[in-house]
């Protein structure tokens, strides 16, 4: 048996949904099967995802078909779906079998007899009917079979009605006195329909825009160095993408799009990596630098060792997480559901009342019905199925392109609520690259070489921004390293190690405090470090088993300030929103950096449980709270957070638990983030409006008679048209102009320790 087909989650296409009816029809049958966990199915993308670990992806499509629709499984190295539009000859020949129907009404205004022979009337309407309306039929009577409805089945009742009537005064009169028929009632509304799904097609694949061109970024071949046969020299071949290992070495010529996440080996170029990042600006590219496949080669030729390929690289993790936020429902979906779920049988219902109130208060049976059709042809719920996501696959589309990676619709609604965004300082507000300032030793105990030497020590085969400060400065200075044995993490403390037959502490004032060493003798130069903004770090040491370590010096780090973060808290800040750093730096690094961006409020020397319980206690204050880190500590307050937003270039556990990510190190994005989530929001809003504002308007008037079949045609195909074209707009969003931040008050700062609350 094929390992994919018990995937946790799998993804279908499903064909021949129409309206929400459809979308609550799928679920409901996916859900009856054993061991589905939870389904989300997307009329916008036609797509259902389906959390069902054990269950055969061939028991899920077959359920699908048997509820009246196609279905196939996706593979997550499937091909974007084509833009093509569907073919519109079917609306193009319904319009001109419609027209001459169509005429006799506008010689009417003109004075004008122009009414064709029934004969003819019903000559031009039959193949509009039967033949290009068939799709309807055969949907209407798969739902019908399946005991629910949809917009199939109301556009065939509605429609055969008034065909229906228009045949029987036909026969009944032949040519003498012939009454009004309604051939053009039939065939218009189906001509309408058709138009209105092709005009709506149109509209939602332009949704989809941001995600076919992410997709597209990946070249269909790679040109690789290898040995061309057993005991032969190296050559450059060019082979399908699909072929290339991991490993291989990939050669990118200038101005060609880099296919593979792997690492430089030779060369020097720069990258466009725009399409990913979002950033303008080509990044330069040198040998040990990382590369991104989708991005686009520089003027210099790169050979490029394979590090990741097909669903593992950067591009496709991309995709499929905005695959994911398009696919998934937002809350407000739900009342949406609800009401779909209801809403054909209450048509139904009001169309029959419709039908017996008119017929037997003024006993014209035929106006009677032509009222019951306007009710069956004005109320489709195709607007309520794709007020939501359609908003949402705009909304996730344009802000990929931007550089931000929304995971869901739940993060995406959430964002928008968000008044108070929380920050990890180091590689978030800083650029996450300290260096070494000052090393002390304690006098008689160890040389200032030997704190850097043992340090070093700890700090091999760490990608902590701080060890490679460390490493750095050990490697200027020459010498060796020693190795360091049980090497152990200390979460926000440090580390300790046995080196050179001693244990090692290397680490945060609070771990010192915890081993019993006294820093006095430094205290006066971790003090001048820390009131210049610098990070200080311990280095402590004892015996094979010491009773209390003795202290061995301090160093310092210094980082500087990301020049976007100014401009990012003041951004923030324009948008009512506050902002907070939450920081396991000391309190005096902690307090210059807020100084320098006019931050609200300052906690410092926080373990990560102190962020969580930071984060817990501004949303217990009624904060709609947004927590921006890069780290594995971040983490847990990532996940306490209303919205966890993590920088790509921090650790995959943090980005995995964070709602939304930013693929470049800009803390401006945030402000991005939470205005496009609020741009969304109003699109969703708006689109929910309009669609039950037309129901609550249009079915009234239908059935008090107002509103013939043609009118109620062409609102009902206008509807979804509308729907999706106002979310369409927001692929018009780029994010504001970066501005000055103004000056605040230090005085209306608020600095606190963790240690300080604990007192």
């Amino acid at each position: 048996m094929d390992a994919a087909a018990f995937h946790a989650t799998h993804r279908l296409s499903v064909g021949g949904m129409t309206c929400a009816s459809c979308v609550g029809r799928v679920e409901r049958t996916l859900r009856k099967l054993p061991g589905v966990r939870d389904v989300s199915v997307n009329l916008a993308t036609e797509q259902a995802h389906v959390d069902a670990p054990g269950v055969q992806v061939e028991a899920l499509t077959a359920a699908i078909e048997k509820a009246g629709y196609e279905a196939r499984a996706l593979a997550d190295d499937t091909a974007p779906p084509s833009s093509k539009l569907p073919d519109a000859w079917p609306v193009v020949v319904a319009a001109v079998l419609t027209a001459p129907l169509i005429l006799p009404m506008v010689g009417m205004v003109a004075g004008r007899d122009w009414m064709l022979p029934g004969w003819l009337q019903w000559l031009l309407a039959t193949p509009v009917q039967f033949w290009l309306g068939a799709r309807f039929y055969r949907a209407g009577a798969k739902a019908a079979l399946a005991g629910t409805g949809n917009m199939d089945l109301l556009v065939a009742l509605g429609t055969s009605a008034a065909y229906g009537l228009s045949v029987w005064q036909l026969l009944q009169h032949g040519g003498d006195h012939m009454p009004h028929l309604y051939f053009e009632a039939s065939a218009a509304v189906i001509t309408l329909v058709l138009l209105g799904k092709w005009l709506e097609t149109r509209a939602r694949r332009q949704t989809t825009e941001a995600l076919r061109a992410l997709q597209a970024l990946r070249p269909d071949t790679a040109w690789v160095r290898r040995a061309q046969g057993e005991g032969k020299a190296e050559g450059e071949i060019e082979i399908p993408i699909g072929q290339v290992r991991v490993g291989d070495l990939v050669l990118v010529k200038p101005g060609a799009r880099i296919p593979v996440d792997g690492e430089v080996e030779e060369g020097r170029s720069y990258a466009d990596e725009s399409m990913l990042t979002g950033e303008s600006r080509p990044v330069e590219k040198t040998v040990a630098d990382r590369v991104t496949g989708g991005s686009i080669n520089g003027d210099g030729l790169l050979a490029v060792r394979t590090r990741a390929i097909g669903s593992q690289t950067t591009l496709a993790r991309i995709v499929r997480l905005v695959e994911d936020a398009q696919a998934t429902k937002a809350p407000l979906q739900r009342l949406a559901d609800r009401v779909s779920a209801i809403f054909v049988p209450i048509v139904l219902l009001i169309a029959l009342v419709t039908l017996l109130g008119w017929g037997l208060t003024t006993h014209d049976w035929p106006q009677a019905l032509l009222n019951a059709v306007a009710v069956l042809v004005i109320a489709c719920p195709c607007a309520l199925g794709l007020a939501t996501p359609a908003a949402i696959m705009a909304g996730t589309g344009v802000a990929a392109r931007h550089g931000i990676l929304i995971k869901d619709g739940q993060a995406l609604e959430t964002a928008h609520r968000v008044d108070c965004v929380t920050f990890d300082k180091t590689g978030t507000l800083t650029a996450g690259h300290p260096t070494l300032t000052v090393i002390k030793s304690v006098g008689g105990t160890a040389s200032d070489a030997a704190v850097l030497r043992l340090a070093a020590a700890l700090q091999r085969g760490s990608e902590h921004p701080l060890a490679k400060a460390v490493l750095d400065a050990q490697k200027a200075q020459g010498g060796d390293v020693p190795a360091s044995n049980q090497t152990q993490a200390l979460p926000g403390k440090g580390l300790r190690g046995d080196v050179e037959g001693r244990s090692v502490w290397l680490g945060s004032g609070a771990l010192m405090r915890e081993l019993g060493v006294s820093t006095d003798a430094l205290a006066l130069a971790a003090r001048e470090a820390e009131a210049a903004g610098h990070t200080v770090s311990w280095l402590a040491a004892g015996g094979a088993e010491p009773a209390a370590p003795a202290l061995l010096g301090l160093l310092a780090f210094g980082d500087t300030i990301r020049p976007e973060s100014a401009a990012a808290v003041a951004e923030l800040h324009r948008l009512g929103v506050q902002v907070v750093l939450l920081t396991g730096d000391n309190a005096g690094s902690a307090a210059a950096v807020a100084d320098a961006l006019n931050i609200d409020h300052v906690e410092s020397q926080m373990l990560p449980a102190d962020k969580v319980a930071a984060v817990a206690r501004l949303r217990t204050e009624g904060r709609r709270v947004a927590m921006v880190g890069d780290g594995i500590n971040d983490a847990p307050a990532l996940a306490t957070a209303d919205v966890g937003i993590a920088m790509a270039s921090g650790s995959d556990v943090a980005m995995q638990t964070a709602g939304i990510t930013l693929m470049r190190n800009d803390p401006g994005l945030v402000a991005d983030a939470i205005e496009i989530s609020r741009r969304t929001t109003r699109k969703i809003h708006q689109n929910l409006f309009w669609a039950f504002a037309y129901n609550v308007v249009g079915i009234p008037l239908a059935a008090m008679g107002w509103l013939n079949p043609v009118l109620a045609g062409t609102a009902m195909a206008l509807s979804s048209v509308c729907v999706v074209s106002n979310a369409v707009l927001l692929r018009r969003w780029s994010p504001a102009p970066r501005r000055a931040p103004a000056p605040a008050p230090a005085a209306s700062r608020v600095v606190t320790t963790a240690l300080a609350k604990e007192v």
